[in-house]
């Protein structure tokens, strides 16, 4: 069996920053919360001092401590692999040692839950919480937690607790004021303030799902799990990371949003889980270059990749190459802001579901499922050819080579039987695709159409007008769109 080989593009890769982003604390957690949805009135004078909206919000935070018991390795023991020293000891080749950890949390119901961060409370053996003044520490138990969304709910066994007021999140403004209040390092109870930098923060890579509220009010660790407030001491998020080089703050840092933790929180003490929506599709952020491919007039939406076989996606009619701009009446801006709305969508709901295909709007009904387990709304050789296109005029797929799908290209890369298409067996570096395609990739389709085997892939190949071409490629266990660009050559 002969292999093909076509031709490819280079794109431009995010350069990455030589940072680390830090999780801090949070936990979540009410049966009656005390929301206060009124807008923020920021027709209102500035006030001269934040005190009065510390002294409203400050008691509601308090300082979390771990403890967790770990098995570490005797560093004396390897000294006792000598049967010398074994005749007259023998030591233990692990000890135990004991482990403390710092956060903070939000009182969120008088009766006692607070909310936190997962990460602050992770594994821990014992809780216990401080009230703000840290002379009275009370025992706390897990209720429940959820790693999904770094969220976690306490419950202390106490009444007549100053619980917060919660604000609606979804109204927070960038540029109004935000104050964070918790323990830094464990120097007690602290307040610092800022402004809202940026709001819906996603795809930062530290949770599955991400509604973040970026500040540049002060964070440092032990603020996990602490509050942070608008003017009315209302709490806006529950902050959670920061990006910082140092190990410190350096004025950017994130708090999951009020309202995705109060979801997770209601969800947790109702049914002792977190359900999610289900909708069974993978999709993908619009960029300019697939935005142009498809014929949108900007990058707003959500790219249908993949839609899995007998889901709520395929049963109302969603088609890869589908551009989602609109779920139950909300403008969808892109693949994870659908995906938090998908997961927030009460399994066997009924919604309407607006896509651009093919430049034309349609409008479908979907019923949403429950999302389980990892089914998330979440990729001898031969010279090359040149296919007539001529060496002075470089094609996209310029120095790729493809096979057709043996059961032995398969196995060798986990490529499930339904999955049909030519597989990428080898990518010259010099090559256009260098940097988008890989081996083991399966070329699903080129300029939309599709292809079955490796001799489709040529054919289709030669059939490339212009210096890009649109890919749908299987990888990874799931399918998504390229565009892969030719460099014109120098005169």
């Amino acid at each position: 069996m002969q292999k093909k080989i076509l031709k490819s593009v280079r794109i431009l890769v995010k350069a990455s920053i030589a940072a680390t982003i830090i999780p801090f604390a949070c936990v979540a957690g009410t049966p009656a919360f005390n929301v206060d949805k009124k807008p923020l009135d920021r027709t209102k004078p500035l006030p001269s001092s934040l005190a009065p909206i510390v002294k409203k919000a400050a008691p509601s935070v308090v300082s979390i401590y771990t403890t967790k018991t770990v098995r570490v390795q005797n560093i004396w023991a390897p000294f006792f692999d000598d049967p010398f020293f074994r005749r007259f000891f023998q030591p233990p080749s692990e000890m135990e040692q004991q482990i403390h950890g710092l956060g903070s949390g939000v009182i969120v119901t008088p009766d006692g839950y607070i909310l936190t961060s997962y990460h602050v409370i992770a594994d821990a053996d014992e809780i216990k919480v401080a009230l703000n003044d840290d002379k009275i520490r009370l025992d706390a138990k897990v209720i429940g937690s959820d790693p999904q969304t770094d969220i976690a709910v306490l419950k202390v066994e106490t009444n007549g607790l100053p619980a917060i007021v919660m604000a609606d999140s979804d109204q927070v403004e960038v540029g109004d004021f935000a104050i964070a209040i918790g323990n830094p390092f464990g120097v007690g109870q602290t307040v610092t303030a800022g402004i809202v930098s940026a709001k819906g923060r996603s795809r930062l890579g530290l949770v599955d799902f991400e509604d973040f509220i970026q500040t540049d009010a002060p964070i440092n660790p032990g603020n996990s799990g602490g509050a942070l407030v608008d003017l009315e001491g209302r709490l806006i998020g529950i902050n959670a990371a920061i990006f910082t080089r140092s190990g410190g703050n350096m004025g950017i840092g994130f708090a999951v949003s009020a309202n995705l933790a109060r979801y997770v929180c209601e969800r947790i003490i109702a049914e002792g889980k977190v359900t999610r929506g289900y909708l069974g599709v993978i999709v993908q952020l619009i960029t300019p270059e697939l935005a142009e491919q498809f014929k949108l007039s900007d990058t707003q939406g959500a790219l249908v990749a993949q839609v899995y076989p007998d889901s709520p996606a395929a049963r109302a009619g969603l088609k890869e190459g589908d551009v989602i701009v609109e779920y139950n009446g909300h403008k969808v801006s892109d693949n994870s802001h659908l995906r938090l709305m998908v997961a927030h969508t009460k399994p066997g709901t009924k919604v309407t579901i607006k896509v651009i295909r093919d430049g034309r709007p349609v409008s479908l009904q979907a019923t949403i499922g429950e999302l389980r387990g990892e089914g998330l709304a979440r990729a001898g050789r031969i010279p090359p050819k040149l296919f007539g296109r001529g060496a002075e005029k470089a094609s996209p797929l310029d120095g790729v080579i493809v096979d057709d799908l043996t059961p032995q290209l398969r196995r060798q890369y986990e490529i499930p039987d339904h999955v049909t298409g030519a597989i990428v067996t080898e990518v010259a570096p010099e090559s256009p695709a260098a940097e988008q395609l890989k081996p083991g990739d399966v070329i699903l389709e080129i300029n939309k159409k599709p292809v079955r085997n490796a001799e489709e892939a040529i054919e289709l190949s030669k059939q490339v007008q212009e210096n890009k071409v649109l890919l749908r490629i299987w990888r990874g266990g799931g399918s998504r769109y390229l565009v892969v660009e030719a460099k014109r050559s120098k005169k």
